[in-house]
Parts: C-alpha cells; sequence; structure tokens
C-alpha cells in the first residue's frame, strides 16, 4: 500500500467512543468537512451505521411550489414567507411518507391498496 492510501484511510478513518447513552461524538474535522448541522441522517446499510448530512435541498419541487404561490398571486417578501413554510411541509410529508414505508416493508403497518387511494375503478 502506498503513502498517499495510507494517509488518506487515517484521515477518514477515526475511533469513537459510544457512550452508555448510545451516544457518539462526531469528531469536529468531519463534522467541518461535510457542513453538519444539528441534524444528520442516520442509516442501517449492511453491517454499518452510516451518517450522512441531512439533505435539506427540497429543490426537487422548489420550481412547483414557486408556480403554484405565484399562480395564487404571491410575490416580493410574502412569496418569500410562503415558499419556505411550503418547503418546510414538504419536508416533513418526506419524512413521514418514508417512516411509513419503512413501517410496511417490516411488517409493522397495513399498506393500502389502489382502491384505498384512489377508489374502485369505473
Amino acid at each position: 500500500m502506498n503513502a498517499t492510501v495510507m494517509e488518506r484511510d487515517n484521515m477518514d478513518r477515526k475511533i469513537i467512543s459510544v457512550s452508555k447513552k448510545r451516544q457518539i461524538t462526531i469528531p469536529l474535522k468531519f463534522y467541518k468537512h461535510l457542513g453538519l448541522d444539528n441534524q444528520v441522517e442516520c442509516t442501517l446499510e449492511d453491517d454499518s451505521i452510516v451518517i450522512r448530512p441531512l439533505n435539506r435541498d427540497s429543490g426537487e419541487f422548489s420550481v412547483e411550489i414557486l408556480k403554484d404561490l405565484i399562480a395564487q398571486g404571491y410575490s416580493g417578501n410574502e412569496l418569500i414567507k410562503k415558499f419556505e413554510a411550503q418547503s418546510k411541509n414538504i419536508k416533513k410529508a418526506i419524512t413521514h411518507m418514508l417512516e411509513d414505508a419503512d413501517a410496511i416493508a417490516a411488517g409493522e403497518k397495513k399498506s393500502e391498496s389502489f382502491e384505498d387511494i384512489f377508489g374502485p375503478e369505473n
């Protein structure tokens, strides 16, 4: 293994303690490098816990939200306030949908059928 790979492995790896309350402290270098805030996304992938920056970008829906708000007559500061509120609602809805999907996949919650959602076909 060459020196560059070894240096990179040492820079990207840190052994940290887990408290009795199952808490960890993210090394400051990692925290700053990833631009972390007060929340992160934690997932279980195979036999690893993966901690990622929480994706705060609702850009996928931004254009649709703005079109809708402009069509409703909002502009200026009022448009900005409404956009921020709608963006937060989208994030909450997506989080709720993901939690529901996880519960359904784990068999903890019953899924809805096509008819439950859209009614009987005509």
